[in-house]
Parts: structure tokens; C-alpha cells; sequence
């Protein structure tokens, strides 16, 4: 009876876990990627440098200000000043008043904007390559949660056969049907049974926060089992090689920071070029009015900007053996997923089979063991049988779907899921 009542407990404590009607979320792997998209915490944050790299562009935009000095000298001995004239009258004072701005030659303020916007552009890119390895830890823990569930789900159903097996044999003992060891060994295993499902229960509900997280909710929420995630792949690898080699988000990142040095050359070039510095003069001298002009320039004898002109060389020959690095990476990443998916499919199919025929041998045994026409352990073994099945079938569902999912994060298909 105690047994029973576990039982009913269990099948209660589930149903409030992954019944929609108390106020849960239930979750398509699709709807998990667009809630991430929108509330992941690390995708918010760099978000952020987007903005960030924005404002480059405005300060870029900005002119020089223009300057403003003045000097102020005071004729300091007395027995100087011109006569009838006290400390404090303008023939005793020399001032000057300078108004200059700097100047930016070479395209210097174009190619600082220039540079600004490709920043911009990079940060963007770079934005959609850490969606992407976002979307593919979600997409992992999305099914993680499913598999749990479904772990879960055969040892309830394990569990339920076992248990309505035991009211059968205490009854059955009562009448001296069969011996007291018989009614242990099925009592023993669906408390082993219990156990499993306590265990397979915290793991739902450890996945399940470990998937809130990522999609930065604090609802409790489900996950639709009955969704069929596998959208269709016609493509061929080399189509889909393809199409990574030019769309792939880091493909793009790197491309971009390809512009970005590219635009960077000819900024640090221009910044050889001396900036000039031109403005007026006023200078009153003893009431005597003088106007002047004023400029200066440095002389690029020495420093003509020779270190930074070299590093944005460096950095744009660094950024293209990055191109090379992941265009070969891409590659293999491909073939490895794209030959893994296949393998996992023929697994999963050779499954069906093996599916069947554990459940009409457990069918069978457990009729025959009703009749009597077999031994408890006959029983006992097809049920253990049934279930290391059904675990090992999901076990390569999982597999399987987990190949998928490697393979759209290769191919980079994973960040068009989420929109």
C-alpha cells in the first residue's frame, strides 16, 4: 500500500511540474531560440557593444575645437611707468589675445568616420556569431530537458507496471498462489523503480533551471515533447558547405574586421600628415594696437607615424590568415556533423525493431507469468529488458537530435531558427 501511495504522490508531484494549467510556459525548441534572442543575459550584454562602437562614430564626427590663449604681461616697477600713470592703466600693460584651430588634413576626419562605421559593422557581426554559440547552448539544454523528460516518462510507465504487478501478487500470495520470495523480488524491484524516479525527477527539474537561465525567465516552464524539430534538409554537404562559407556569422566577423583594417591603413596614413594649427593674433602693446596671424605645424623629421601604419599592415594580413583559418575550420566542422547526423539516423532506425520486440516479449512473459506458465525472474528480466530499451532508444534520439543540432550550429542555420 505504501507503495501505491509513493506512486500516486509521484504521479501528482509530475503533473504539477509539466501541466500547462499551473501558469507554465511550454516551450517548442523554435519558441526557446526566439526567447533566448530576447532575454538571454549574455546576449545582452553584448549587445551592448554595439552601441558602444555607435558612439565611435559620433565622436569621429566631431571637429577640432578651436583654441583660445591669453598672456598678460604687467609692467611690475613704478619709477618705469609713464608719467600720471598708475599701476592699473593700460600704458603699462602689454596683452595678448591668440585664436587658433587645428586643422585635419589627408582625409584624416573621412577615414576616422570610415573607420567608426566599420567598427559598427564588425560589432554587429560579431554579435551574430555569439547568437549563434548561444543558440546552440540553448538548443543542447532545450534537449537535455526533453531527454530527461522522456527518462522520466518511461520509468513512471516502469514503474506503474511494476507496481499494479505487486497489488496482483500480494493478492496472489495471500491465496498461496505464488511464494513470499516471488512477492519480494517485485516489491524489491519497484522500490528500485522508486528510487529511479526520484532521481530521473530532480534531473527534470536541475535542466529545467539550467534552461530558464539561458533563456533569462523566471516562469516555470515545460517542454513540448511532441515537438518534431528535425525541419527537413534537403541540401547536399557540398551546398551546405556552401552556403556556410559565405553566410557563416564568423565568416562574416572576420570579413568585416577585414574592412576594418582596411579602413585603418589608410586613417594611420593620413595621420602621417602634420596637422596644422592657423588662427589670428590681437595684441595690445602700452594702448598700441597690434593684429597678427598665427600658425604652426610640426615637422615630420622623426615620428611620421611609422609604428601604427605598420601594425594595421600586420593586423589586416592577421585578420586574412583568420579568413583561411576558419574557411579550413568550416570544413572539417561540416564533414564531422554532417557524418555524424547520418550515422546517429541509421542508429536511431535500427531502434524500431528492437522496440517491438522488447515490449512483445515483456507482453508475453508477463501474460505467461500470469498464467503460470513461467518464472517470476523470466518476468522480472523482460521488464528490466523493456526499460534498458526504451532508456538506450532515447539515448540515441538524443544522439540523434544532438547531431542536428551540431550540425545547424556548423552550418550556421541555427541563427535562422530564432526569427
Amino acid at each position: 500500500m505504501k507503495c501505491i501511495l509513493k506512486f500516486v504522490f509521484g504521479v501528482l508531484l509530475y503533473s504539477l511540474l509539466y501541466n500547462p494549467v499551473y501558469a507554465q510556459t511550454n516551450y517548442t525548441l523554435q519558441k526557446a531560440l526566439q526567447t533566448a534572442r530576447a532575454n538571454n543575459p549574455y546576449l545582452k550584454t553584448e549587445q551592448l557593444n554595439i552601441g558602444i562602437a555607435q558612439t565611435d562614430i559620433i565622436t569621429a564626427k566631431l571637429r577640432p575645437n578651436p583654441i583660445l590663449n591669453n598672456q598678460s604681461l604687467q609692467l611690475m616697477q613704478p619709477s618705469q611707468f609713464p608719467a600720471s600713470t598708475d599701476w592699473y592703466n593700460g600704458q603699462n600693460r602689454q596683452v595678448w589675445w591668440q585664436l587658433t584651430k587645428p586643422f585635419q588634413v589627408a582625409g584624416q576626419r573621412k577615414y576616422k568616420i570610415d573607420v567608426a562605421n566599420k567598427n559598427v559593422s564588425f560589432a554587429e557581426k560579431n554579435y551574430s556569431e555569439t547568437e549563434r554559440h548561444i543558440f546552440s547552448e540553448v538548443a543542447s539544454k532545450w534537449l537535455e530537458v526533453w531527454t530527461a523528460q522522456k527518462q522520466l516518462e518511461i520509468i513512471q510507465i516502469a514503474k506503474s507496471n511494476i507496481d499494479s504487478l505487486v497489488l496482483t501478487n500480494q493478492i496472489r500470495y495471500k491465496n498461496q498462489v505464488i511464494t513470499q520470495t516471488d512477492l519480494f523480488r517485485t516489491e524489491l524491484l519497484s522500490k528500485q523503480y522508486a528510487i529511479q524516479y526520484k532521481t530521473a525527477l530532480q534531473e527534470v527539474i536541475n535542466r529545467q533551471n539550467e534552461l530558464k537561465f539561458l533563456l533569462g525567465v523566471q516562469e516555470d516552464l515545460s517542454i513540448d515533447a511532441n515537438d518534431n524539430f528535425l525541419f527537413t534538409m534537403h541540401q547536399s554537404i557540398d551546398s551546405l558547405l556552401k552556403q556556410s562559407l559565405q553566410n557563416r556569422s564568423d565568416i562574416q566577423t572576420v570579413k568585416s574586421l577585414i574592412d576594418v583594417s582596411n579602413s585603418n591603413i589608410k586613417l594611420q596614413k593620413s595621420l602621417a600628415f602634420p596637422q596644422p594649427e592657423l588662427g589670428f593674433i590681437w595684441n595690445p602693446q602700452n594702448t598700441i594696437p597690434y593684429f597678427g596671424i598665427y600658425a604652426t605645424v610640426d615637422l615630420p623629421f622623426f615620428n611620421r607615424n611609422q609604428g601604427e601604419i605598420k601594425k594595421s599592415y600586420l593586423l589586416k594580413d592577421q585578420a586574412e590568415t583568420q579568413l583561411f583559418t576558419i574557411q579550413t575550420q568550416i570544413q572539417t566542422e561540416i564533414s564531422v556533423a554532417f557524418a555524424n547526423y547520418q550515422l546517429q539516423q541509421q542508429n536511431l532506425e535500427s531502434f524500431n525493431m528492437l522496440l517491438q520486440q522488447s515490449q512483445t516479449i515483456l507482453d508475453n512473459v508477463k501474460y505467461a507469468y500470469l498464467k503460470g506458465g513461467t518464472t517470476i525472474i523470466d518476468f522480472l528480466e523482460a521488464q528490466r529488458s523493456w526499460l534498458e530499451t526504451q532508456q538506450q532508444y532515447y539515448d540515441a534520439m538524443q544522439a540523434y537530435r544532438q547531431s542536428y543540432i551540431q550540425l545547424l550550429y556548423a552550418t550556421g542555420l541555427i541563427n535562422q531558427l530564432a526569427l
